[in-house]
């Protein structure tokens, strides 16, 4: 049974008697010692001085302590408290009946702190619109409220909406110009949006406020990372376990990092720490504890082999069936029969740092054309951040693919995976796989058709979520209206074929529609078979056979039941590698590297324009059927 949250049962998160915009600014009245926000939570407990009270002693307690946390403006960590007593609150119906008393009060007499707690409680439960008018309710009625500015943000952030969410917090600084958590926020936006320079200089601005601040370093230790800034990165990171030895974000990334720059002895040394902090009894484990297994058994491979050059081995045959299988999958490390990795070998001595200005002439320029080759990879959209460290691996990929394709057309040999043999197109990719695997070991990037038969049966499903409820992934963004547009199509060839009659009526129908939000109405309204939800499938057609066609990816289109909620749409692309489909792409990716082979042969001795412009073409069309065969949309990554 709930109290009914009145006014005054609402915790009040300043001091009542202080005006905001004040000077002196008003403080918290709590303090940040952990044990004194204990102990005032036991107090709010005895008082019911919070919302949602329930009969249960233990959890008044803990929702007690979400709301100390907010007062104390420890706003990551309440979302996080509140998140997890969420999930043990939801099933038992507690979130419902809390809204439920809220909205009464609300009817009774709207205030903007009513709002607020709202507003709170439907972020927590991922109802993002809803929670973004509560807040926006508030406002109205109470101007100055960074908080409820801040959480106004966060509900654009979590829905993908990173240009609404950066212009709100900026709205939040405006109230409170320095308010931590706002710069933090307002960082995380930019880095997802891919702005290095502006995310930077917020995350600046939030250590500038609080140079102990866990997340900003962390956030922005990661975001170094995954810009290719791996030592700046290090920094971050050790600074983050000073203030938090157990972090393990923090942990796995720094010997991440350790290792792609190839020094094994402290990065194995980091990612052990983070295997011996195993999860709690009930807890659920953490995805840095999840995967340093993983992690350890390649950069203990990667070390055993630190002085063997690159092309005398294959990471595809030399490491077991079942890890491969496991890791890519991200599947918990159980796998039976398994032995481990050669463990550090004194003899094998890290990689040692390299000074540019050290290399030769000829070195320092191949390094500055592989850097402006490997640029030319970048996605120019939305939500892809620029990764130099993977632009430079990717330019020295596209130099040594040429230059193995050169001598393939010159009739020469070269080395590969430990063989000397005529170049096949399997090996001119493995050498540029090569160097995306040199560049971030993070990510398994290992061929499908040589893992395990019984896993190769079963098929491998890449599945993106380009609309899931209330959330956008941004990174497809620029996506959306050319699927948009080729769902259209192939209704209209659905219904030609199927109801002819009525196919001039669907026509002018889809005319209107310019979301896709707006097609399961449609389809609803034209055929009953629809129900919650349809499929389109694309074709992919066959250069080697003419009219043959292989399967391409699905997009599906559906009304989910989430939760306690019925009627979030799911907008996704799924692609469903079998080993037929496998087969089917490779012939064709072997007949037009036969032909590529052919008219290379011609071009090394031919000055005529068109000779190049058909290997282009047949270049293209080879990494077309690649790419359609397993997606790889990763930006620079």
């Amino acid at each position: 049974m709930f109290v009914g949250p009145s006014e005054s049962a609402v915790l009040q998160l300043e001091d009542p008697d202080c005006e905001e915009g004040s000077d002196p600014p008003c403080e918290s009245i709590f303090s940040l010692n952990a044990e004194k926000i204990l102990n005032q939570a036991k107090l709010f407990v005895e008082q019911r001085r919070f919302p949602f009270a329930v009969e249960n002693h233990n959890t008044n307690e803990e929702l007690a302590i979400g709301y100390v946390l907010i007062g104390n403006g420890l706003y990551d960590e309440a979302i996080k408290h509140f998140s997890l007593l969420l999930q043990i609150l939801s099933p038992l119906g507690r979130i419902s009946e809390a809204l439920s008393d809220l909205t009464k009060a609300i009817q009774l007499q709207p205030s903007a702190r009513l709002y607020r707690h709202r507003g709170t409680l439907l972020f927590i439960s991922e109802d993002y619109i809803a929670a973004m008018e509560d807040f926006q309710q508030s406002l109205e009625l109470k101007k100055n409220q960074p908080i409820a500015m801040l959480y106004k943000g966060l509900t654009f952030f979590h829905r993908g909406l990173l240009k609404e969410a950066i212009e709100v917090f900026k709205e939040a600084l405006k109230l409170k110009s320095d308010f931590r958590d706002a710069y933090k926020s307002l960082g995380q936006a930019y880095r997802e949006l891919g702005d290095f320079e502006n995310a930077m200089e917020s995350f600046q601005k939030a250590l500038l406020l609080d140079q102990n601040h866990i997340h900003s370093l962390q956030l922005r230790g990661m975001m170094l990372y995954h810009h290719g800034s791996l030592q700046e990165a290090i920094g971050n990171f050790k600074r983050c376990l000073q203030l938090e030895p157990y972090n393990e974000v923090c942990q796995y990334m720094k010997g991440l990092s350790h290792v792609a720059m190839g020094q094994f002895y402290e990065g194995i040394k980091d990612q052990t720490k983070v295997m011996l902090n195993d999860p709690l009894l009930g807890q659920k484990a953490s995805s840095e504890y999840l995967k340093v297994k993983y992690l350890r058994e390649y950069s203990r491979y990667l070390h055993s082999h630190l002085d063997v050059p690159v092309a005398e081995y294959n990471v595809d045959q030399d490491l077991p069936g079942n890890f491969k299988n496991h890791w890519a999958k991200n599947l918990p490390f159980l796998i039976e029969d398994y032995e481990e990795q050669p463990g550090l070998q004194p003899h094998i001595k890290d990689v040692l740092p390299q000074n540019f200005d050290s290399y030769s002439a000829e070195v320092q320029k191949l390094i500055c054309t592989a850097d402006r080759l490997g640029a030319l990879m970048q996605y120019d959209t939305l939500g892809f951040l620029p990764n130099l460290r993977i632009h430079r691996a990717m330019g020295l990929a596209t130099i040594e693919v040429m230059q193995a394709m050169q001598r393939t057309w010159s009739n020469s040999k070269v080395r590969v995976n430990g063989k000397t043999r005529q170049l096949q197109w399997r090996d001119m990719f493995d050498i540029a796989v090569k160097w995306r695997r040199i560049a971030d070991p993070d990510q398994p990037v290992l061929w499908l058709d040589q893992m395990p038969a019984r896993s190769l049966s079963r098929g491998f499903n890449n599945h993106i979520n380009l609309i899931r409820g209330q959330i956008i992934n941004i990174r497809y963004l620029e996506y959306f209206s050319s699927i948009l547009s080729f769902v259209k199509e192939r209704l209209l060839v659905y219904h030609g074929a199927y109801n002819l009659r009525g196919l001039q009526e669907v026509k002018q129908a889809l005319e209107n529609v310019n979301k896709v939000e707006d097609l399961l109405p449609i389809m609803k309204q034209f055929n009953s078979k629809t129900r919650d939800g349809f499929t389109v499938n694309s074709k992919v057609p066959s250069m080697k056979d003419p009219g043959k066609e292989y399967d391409g990816f699905t997009i599906t289109i559906t009304i989910t039941i989430t939760g306690d909620r019925v009627g979030n749409m799911l907008f996704s692309v799924e692609t469903q590698t079998t080993d037929e489909r496998t087969q089917q792409y490779q012939s064709e990716i072997e007949a037009l590297y036969k032909d590529l082979t052919a008219k290379g042969k011609t071009l090394m001795l031919s000055t005529e324009l068109g000779d190049a412009d058909a290997v282009c073409n047949l270049i293209l069309s080879l990494v077309y059927y690649f790419c359609n065969l397993m997606p790889l949309s990763r930006g620079s990554r």
